[in-house]
């Protein structure tokens, strides 16, 4: 890793802040594979050192990183995402970094997600693009038991949009934003969702590779505060049945030269022919990239008809049984959602892979299709078929299969990731196929 002379006034600048502000540890973060957040915490008496000279780990005990014998990592902080934890107090006041990961040689580690997604965002640099994003973060919030431990009793009966009597879950939204503002992260909106204890916050859109770093916060905020409320916070896609369940819709757009590549002021619906290229190539790899977009069991209890999840490969402008669509807002506004990706996932490889099939689609001009004006939902198999409408995978083994076959998803993930991302899941899937449900022991055994 070269330490440039701009580095080092950074770092001087850093330590000066730190010493200001009164910090006493920093957490030095990275992402594992999953999407789960590693960190090791260090006093800042130390911080110098780790940032001349990283922090080294075990990359063979973090999922998905290396093998015991190519075990030597270093995580050198990215200095520009230096904040401090708002909620913690004073004698322990704690601030973060996140953490780029280089192996022993002092290359970039092919297998850190934020360097796959740096590296696509440097190929649509190259082209002009600046990748934007904006994610609609959804969670559950449900009661604890007498021992702490999670239940899956929501904390209030609440419907979407909702406006609640102060209660628990409404404190934790609002203490929420009050540390994302003060942690400089712009929250567009909160409210509640369409479930009993479900709740959303939308930040507002960003550089894709900011608004992942925030992600990773994000979650850890949100876990937090529900925990000093007595509540407890989860992402899990589909914790209760017969429900809507939690997805994280990601708005998506190009900008360039003071302007929204997406938009065109001459077309009747305001959109460039670039952006439908855009579009053509999400829905193109959209089954490929779902096993990363929806990367667990459990997604796959969200993707069925009748709960506003999509299933089918397909795009509208307001319609919401889509894939994808085209919100009302033009002009800068002007965007893309998609909407089957959920919050357990990596942001970074989930972003990644959007972004790169988005850019297939304008190099190659891929049609996307006329825009679906009914509801899917509604559709038979037959009327889908008829109009070339394929389903996203139905469960985590298909989507492994159709992944498994993609030199596409091979190609943005590297050999290494694409690799450990496959056997890890695969995995989980055999455990997950070997085990008997309450369900089948309630529907089967009296007959059977």
């Amino acid at each position: 890793m070269v330490i440039t002379q701009g580095d080092i006034l950074k770092k001087n600048e850093l330590i000066e802040e730190v010493k200001e502000k009164k910090v006493r540890f920093v957490e030095m973060q990275f992402m594992d594979l999953l999407g789960g957040v590693k960190s090791v915490s260090i006093p800042t008496s130390h911080l110098e050192r780790a940032i001349e000279e990283g922090v080294l780990f075990d990359g063979s005990s973090i999922m998905g990183y290396a093998t015991i014998d190519e075990s030597d990592l270093r995580a050198y902080p990215d200095l520009d995402t230096f904040l401090v934890f708002p909620w913690i107090e004073e004698k322990i006041k704690t601030g973060r970094l996140i953490c780029d990961i280089y192996t022993s040689d002092g290359e970039r580690f092919e297998g850190d997600p934020r360097f796959i997604l740096q590296s696509q965002m440097a190929k649509a640099e190259k082209k002009g693009y600046e990748f934007n994003v904006g994610p609609e973060y959804e969670f559950f919030l449900f009661k604890t038991d007498e021992n702490g431990r999670p239940t899956v009793k929501p904390d209030d009966n609440g419907g979407y949009f909702d406006l609640m009597p102060l209660d628990r879950a409404d404190k934790v939204r609002k203490e929420c934003n009050l540390y994302f503002d003060d942690m400089g992260f712009e929250v567009e909106a909160s409210h509640h969702e369409g479930a009993a204890g479900q709740h959303e916050i939308d930040l507002r859109f960003d550089d894709g590779l900011t608004i992942a770093d925030q992600i990773m916060t994000l979650k850890h905020t949100i876990k937090t505060v529900a925990k000093l409320n007595g509540l407890h916070a989860t992402f899990m896609p589909k914790p209760i049945a017969d429900v809507n369940g939690t997805g994280m819709h990601i708005h998506q757009s190009l900008l360039g030269e003071n302007k929204n590549y997406f938009y065109d002021e001459d077309d009747p619906e305001g959109l460039s022919d670039l952006a439908r290229y855009y579009i053509g190539g999400l829905l193109k790899h959209a089954r490929e990239m779902n096993a990363v977009q929806n990367s667990w069991v459990n997604s796959y209890k969200r993707l069925i008809p009748g709960y506003e999840a999509p299933v089918y490969v397909s795009w509208a402008y307001l319609n919401r049984s889509v894939l994808a669509r085209v919100p009302a807002g033009r002009g800068m506004g002007t965007r893309v959602e998609i909407r089957n990706p959920d919050p357990a996932g990596n942001p970074y490889l989930q972003f990644a892979l959007l972004l790169r099939a988005g850019l297939d689609g304008i190099e190659n001009e891929i049609e996307p299709g006329e825009p679906v004006k009914e509801d899917l939902f509604s559709m038979s198999k037959e009327e889908r078929k008829e109009r070339g409408i394929e389903s996203l995978p139905y469960n985590l083994g298909h989507a492994l299969l159709v992944m498994e076959e993609s030199d596409f998803v091979k190609d943005i993930l590297g050999e290494h990731t694409f690799q450990h991302y496959l056997h890890n899941k695969k995995e989980e899937w055999r455990e997950y196929r070997k085990q008997v449900t309450r369900w089948e022991i309630d529907k089967y055994l009296p007959h059977l």
